[in-house]
């Protein structure tokens, strides 16, 4: 007996030698495998794929409207340009509640424009006026009911005015002296440079004699001595 059980215990491992069990997969080996999102070039495989998601598409919406009671409407082209689509209600209905949404989202819009325009102007006005004011009161006018401190401000201001204005013009009368000191030291250059012109004149007149003179000195043709006789030798 003892003998036929020390068999029965050979004889299974040698099986599970022979034909082990199948490992457990891992988590890696089990999870599925990634398709990458990119353009499919075959035709036909384009074509089916476009199918089975597009229905899968369709059902998920189907499913999201009537889960969270949304209206939803889907269009779709295919690369054939065939159309499909989907509406939980009407299609029709969803694209005018759009175009509502839309027209009530482009009068928001422009209400908070024009506000916004509405206020850039009353502050920009508001700075004229103050400006204009300031401006009054700088000539002298409108400063009934203004303080001590703000008299004195003011008055502070016209004199820091005019010293500016001081300082700049001794600064352009200065300006102007340099200006026509450059020009008489340039008009007395043009004085001196046209006296020195009539003592050059007597040197000219002169050459100009001396010229005349040797030349009246040399003899005529019909004095020479010179002849020429023509004949036979």
């Amino acid at each position: 007996m003892s003998s036929l059980c020390l068999l029965m215990q050979h004889a299974h491992k040698f099986c599970f030698q022979l034909f082990p069990l199948p490992t457990a997969l891992s988590s890696r080996e089990m999870t599925r495998k990634r398709i990458q999102i990119k353009k499919i070039d075959n035709i036909s495989s384009r074509q089916v794929t476009f199918s089975k998601r597009r229905k899968g598409l369709f059902k998920k919406a189907q499913e999201l409207s009537t889960l969270c009671d949304a209206d939803i409407a889907l269009i779709v082209f295919s690369a054939t340009s065939k159309l499909f689509d989907y509406a939980s209600s009407s299609m029709q209905q969803v694209i005018e509640r759009l175009d509502r949404h839309s027209a009530m989202h482009r009068s928001d819009r422009t209400y908070m424009e024009l506000q916004i325009e509405s206020d850039s102007n009353d502050i920009l006005r508001k700075k004229v006026e103050d400006k204009s004011h300031e401006l009054r009161q700088l000539n002298g006018e409108d400063l009934q009911g203004l303080t001590l401190q703000e008299l004195q401000k003011i008055e502070e201001h016209l004199k820091r005015g005019l010293s500016n204005v001081s300082k700049l013009k001794d600064e352009k009368a200065m300006q102007e002296i340099s200006a026509l000191k450059r020009k008489g030291v340039e008009l007395m250059e043009e004085n001196q440079r046209l006296k020195q012109v009539p003592s050059l004149i007597p040197l000219h007149r002169q050459s100009s004699e001396s010229i005349i003179s040797n030349s009246s000195n040399l003899p005529e043709d019909g004095g020479s001595d010179t002849s020429l006789k023509l004949g036979l030798p």
